[in-house]
């Protein structure tokens, strides 16, 4: 275990569903796990389950294939209060270096529990003003931000609380980070005005943004078998758009700026090419 007495909480939160949570969950995951760093996964959607499905898959590839996969241990939350939920989290979280949640696409007590308690919380969102509504609200006309979303004012009072109490208690500040998804789909003139309302609003509410994952085939291609973009020499003859995928998510890692844990053997260089 790494010098830190608990596991940097890793959260991916987001109250709008579609926005490639879980996909990016899984894939920070694995990275971190390519790393050398000890990983604990728990997903708080008993009904959807994606993380922990995904997680499964790649468990039974591993066997199947009779190959060595870098992978999290993982469980699925089920339980009826955030006792219960802190609970699991010291049993599955015990030992590692990183305990990542996957919550769902919906207000949920409990996605708020371990948002506001995350060390570092990810907020995926496709470049579209639909999402943008999450954390902000913006003017019709000037697309100005007009005030922060409900759930925006949560992190930000979580945030508050959080840097009052970082040195008494030894802890990170939170680190906010928005995760743009998708975004070439965006058309030029609505991409400047997002550009434009997210900067804006990550000055007032204190997030960072990062470039994420584009829209491609490949990622729901690689759910039945668990795998993902990082496991080459298991996935066959890639194209030209799985390596730019792979570059891509290797640079939304890097820009994550992750407590990576001193004297761990890395399996894989996330810096390598192809």
């Amino acid at each position: 275990m790494s010098a830190q007495s608990v596991p940097h909480r890793i959260v991916f939160a987001n109250e709008k569903g579609g926005t490639g949570k879980s996909t990016t969950a899984v894939h920070v995951a694995i990275a971190l796990a390519y790393q050398g760093a000890s990983v604990a996964a728990i997903d708080l959607d008993p009904r959807q389950r994606t993380l922990h499905r995904y997680l499964e898959n790649r468990a039974e590839t591993a066997r199947r294939r009779e190959i060595d996969l870098p992978t999290a241990r993982f469980d699925v939350f089920g339980g009826e209060t955030t006792e219960d939920l802190d609970d699991l989290s010291a049993r599955v979280g015990e030992g590692a270096d990183f305990i990542i949640y996957d919550t769902p696409g919906r207000d949920d007590p409990f996605a708020r529990h371990v948002a506001t308690g995350a060390d570092t919380l990810i907020t995926p969102l496709n470049d579209s003003f639909v999402d943008f509504d999450l954390i902000g609200q913006v003017d019709a006309e000037t697309f100005k931000v007009r005030k922060l979303s409900f759930y925006a004012e949560l992190i930000w009072e979580a945030r508050k609380k959080r840097a009052m109490a970082t040195i008494e208690q030894n802890r990170r500040e939170m680190d906010w980070v928005v995760v743009r998804n998708r975004t070439q789909h965006v058309e030029a003139r609505n991409m400047r005005r997002l550009d434009q309302a997210l900067t804006e609003l990550s000055k007032r509410v204190g997030f960072r943004i990062a470039s994420g994952l584009s829209e491609r085939v490949i990622y729901r291609e690689l759910f039945p078998s668990g795998l993902t973009l990082l496991d080459k020499g298991h996935l066959g003859e890639l194209g030209t758009s799985h390596l730019v995928a792979r570059q891509e998510l290797r640079a939304l890692v890097a820009s994550l700026r992750l407590p990576m844990p001193a004297a761990r053997e890395p399996q894989l260089a996330l810096t390598a090419q192809g």
